[in-house]
């Protein structure tokens, strides 16, 4: 038998294949099939695995290697970010608008048409998102949101999915934010999934899939921050950048 695996609905939800058997082209595909149940979701994620599908196909598990990642301490912020960060062009939340964010990030992008976000995505993650596993980070100008990010934390570890940007470097403050967040709960670890070039500009590098995996089975059972992230506004908020 050869990638992609099989997954039926009724199948144990932590019964993914050893990240290993996944293709080298498409990088990382692993397998097919299954439900987006909060419980295979996190189980993925536990094993270093995270869906991506577009409308139309079945649902598809990914487990790239190498894996790209940020560790919250890397973070590289640019001379013209810093500056724009001193001036707190916006203000930023936690947790305020995790549905508009995920639709923000559902947008077509510029040269693109549809989206891998459907909307069996979206109810999958605000279904996490109310259990207080999925998390958002949103900037606001003028009471308006224009640029967010979402993703997944569990134990020490940040399973970024996507970011928007309606305005100028939005989401990049964004995670300026998250990262200063996670660092002052001791978070070790941002998933990036896959490399680019945006990404590495900031800080973030590619590990050997296998690393990525011991990494994640540890951090992912230390104690976590369960529940809903609150920030009341960012004012007077120090990045410690």
């Amino acid at each position: 038998m050869t990638a992609p695996y099989w997954i039926d609905a009724g199948d144990p939800v932590d019964g993914f294949p050893d990240v290993a058997l996944a293709l080298r082209e498409p990088d990382g595909l692993l397998a097919a099939g299954g439900d987006l149940s909060p419980a295979r979701i996190l189980a993925a994620y536990r094993q270093g695995i995270f869906p991506w599908y577009s409308e139309g196909q079945p649902i598809l598990w990914w487990s790239p290697d190498p894996r790209a990642v940020l560790f919250p301490e890397q973070l590289k912020i640019s001379r013209s970010l810093r500056k724009r960060l001193k001036k707190a062009p916006f203000e930023v939340t936690l947790d305020r608008a995790f549905a508009q964010v995920m639709a923000g990030c559902a947008a077509p992008r510029k040269g693109e048409s549809g989206t891998w976000i459907t909307q069996q995505m979206k109810q999958a993650y605000q279904q996490l998102h109310r259990a207080g596993v999925a998390h958002s980070v949103e900037c606001w100008e003028g009471g308006v949101l224009v640029g967010g990010l979402y993703g997944i934390a569990i134990g020490r570890v940040f399973f970024g999915e996507s970011m928007f940007s309606r305005c100028s470097d939005a989401s990049k403050v964004a995670l300026v934010h998250l990262v200063s967040v996670l660092r002052s709960r001791g978070f070790e670890l941002i998933d990036c999934q896959v490399a680019t070039a945006h990404l590495a500009s900031l800080g973030a590098v590619s590990v050997p899939r296998i690393q990525f995996v011991r990494m994640v089975r540890r951090l992912c059972d230390m104690p976590g921050w369960d529940g809903r992230w609150e920030m009341e506004s960012s004012a007077g908020f120090s990045t410690g950048f």
